[in-house]
């Protein structure tokens, strides 16, 4: 989650330049010492991620549970697929968001328009219908968190100007509003989904985006002012014309091929999640070819980016790992675990609040260790090596439930909260380091589009990962935590051991 917050970020710090024009017709205070526009941002973010992880918390169960029962009925296995497929396809269409705010809509109606479609994706799923009509929803949810996911926290930028001492602290805030979000959704939306049904917990979540919505209708014109009003690079008539022909063009192309391929048989789930894994590895194959090839790209840039390929690998790995507690951590704590503790009875989907739990309480920790460090800190790659290793032994302790009690039995929950505890320790050694290393080792020429590559680092983990949770099942289990937990901890040793050499060609970089 982290990660995520920290990409849009840096997106902020790059659209510094017409801040300036902005931020002068801004209600400066308002909101604990903060511009006004930043109540409207916070609760628009907080019921937006209340409405997301809500939604993900259930979604996996509502997958696989028979129809009987209120579900779709997909095998396991299938499910996870699909969930991984629709995490690595979140994060790949935030490059559209990026573009149109960038190009037509300005980030302000970008992030308005992205809030609509993921309503009506919620609105979709709350009536019970058929495969396709979740499928509609999910491309709904998908391209509506494109579009307002990467922008919303520019706007966030375009309330202060460049030199303003509060920024740190009113993302900081910006932040708590985001994992607020990420932590009651869980509890509250996964309660009555398991308690009652999967479509009212979907309601609760579109009903979480409407509050959203109407949140920032209401106060935007009075808040915000002019923020993210502007088109940064506007499409000129001549491009307009030329772009959306293309673009025209290219869709129709692409839906008579998937609907001549749905109609014929061909188009399968096995074989739309094959084609999003290819594309999670292609796409970023495809950003360093350019950039290495570019003529814009000097000598020294060249070595740093040589540098970057075993950071973003290390990314990709650790991704895979961390965003499985969505899908096959989410299937064990509904099929392995016992749900009581203390005599309290728990929600399988209440485990998806941990992360931002964690979050919250030791991100400060973190912090103030690399403060209290200073120069004697781990270097960049150490510090990536230290988030695989933690993210290995967050699986490879998933193997003692089994290996001491057998499969037969349900584990302990404190198994999974200690899951999740250790692979947000490896997530605050990684996360927020992998963005400040993205940004110091990435080509001037190409600074934005290196942004996008880190982005890209968890779509592309989130595809490899639909084939991979093909692999997991009861009678694998001890096999599957064990070998991918074991890879993550020796690449993550790999890596340690190569760092010194790393940093030579990092070139001076930190």
């Amino acid at each position: 989650m982290i990660f995520i917050i920290d990409i849009e970020r840096e997106g902020v710090l790059r659209m510094s330049n017409h801040q300036k024009e902005t931020f002068q017709n801004i209600p400066q205070k308002g909101f604990f010492g903060h511009p006004r526009g930043l109540f409207t941002l916070f609760f628009t973010e907080f019921w937006e991620r209340f409405s997301y992880y809500g939604m993900r918390a259930i979604l996996i169960y509502y997958l696989y549970t028979e129809v009987t029962k209120g579900g779709l009925g997909f095998d396991q296995t299938t499910a996870n697929s699909i969930m991984a497929v629709y995490g690595s396809l979140v994060y790949m269409s935030g490059i559209i968001g990026g573009w149109i705010a960038d190009r037509l809509l300005g980030t302000a109606n970008t992030v308005f328009y992205g809030g609509v479609l993921i309503m009506f994706g919620h609105i979709l799923l709350s009536f019970p219908g058929s495969v396709p009509a979740f499928f509609i929803s999910m491309f709904l949810i998908i391209i509506g968190t494109g579009l307002l996911k990467p922008n919303v926290s520019s706007v966030v930028g375009d309330l202060y100007s460049p030199e303003d001492t509060r920024r740190d602290s009113g993302f900081s805030i910006f932040y708590m509003g985001i994992n607020l979000g990420g932590f009651l959704a869980p509890i509250i939306v996964g309660t009555v989904g398991q308690t009652y049904n999967y479509h009212l917990g979907f309601s609760l979540a579109a009903i979480g985006m409407l509050f959203g919505l109407l949140t920032y209708l209401a106060t935007r014109k009075k808040n915000l002012g002019s923020a993210g009003r502007t088109v940064p690079n506007p499409l000129t008539p001549a491009e307009r014309k030329m772009v959306f022909g293309r673009i025209g063009i290219g869709v129709l192309v692409i839906a008579a091929i998937f609907g001549y391929s749905i109609f014929m048989g061909w188009m399968t789930i096995k074989l739309f999640t094959m084609i999003v894994s290819c594309l999670g590895i292609l796409i970023p194959l495809i950003y360093f070819i350019v950039m290495f090839k570019s003529s814009k790209t000097t000598s020294d840039e060249r070595s740093r980016l040589t540098a970057y390929i075993p950071l973003f690998v290390a990314s990709m790995m650790f991704w895979a790992i961390q965003e499985q507690g969505a899908n096959i951590l989410a299937t064990y704590a509904d099929k392995r675990t016992h749900l009581e503790f203390l005599g309290v009875q728990l929600h399988s989907s209440w485990f998806q609040s941990l992360n931002p739990l964690f979050i919250v309480v030791l991100a400060p920790v973190f912090a103030w260790i690399w403060m209290r460090l200073g120069n004697r800190q781990p270097s960049t790659p150490t510090k990536f090596s230290l988030g695989l290793i933690l993210a290995g032994l967050s699986f490879v302790v998933m193997i003692f439930p089994a290996y001491i009690n057998g499969t037969e039995s349900l584990a302990n929950p404190m198994w999974l909260v200690l899951s999740f505890l250790i692979v947000v320790l490896g997530e605050l050694c990684l996360s927020p380091v992998g963005l400040s290393a993205t940004s110091k080792l990435a080509p001037a020429a190409f600074s934005a589009q290196t942004m996008s590559l880190w982005f890209l680092s968890n779509a592309s983990a989130q595809a490899i990962n639909a084939q991979i949770v093909r692999f997991y099942s009861v009678d694998t289990e001890i096999a599957y935590f064990g070998i991918i937990g074991g890879v993550s901890i020796l690449l993550g040793i790999i890596l340690m051991l190569l760092s010194p050499k790393i940093q030579k060609f990092m070139k001076g970089v930190n």
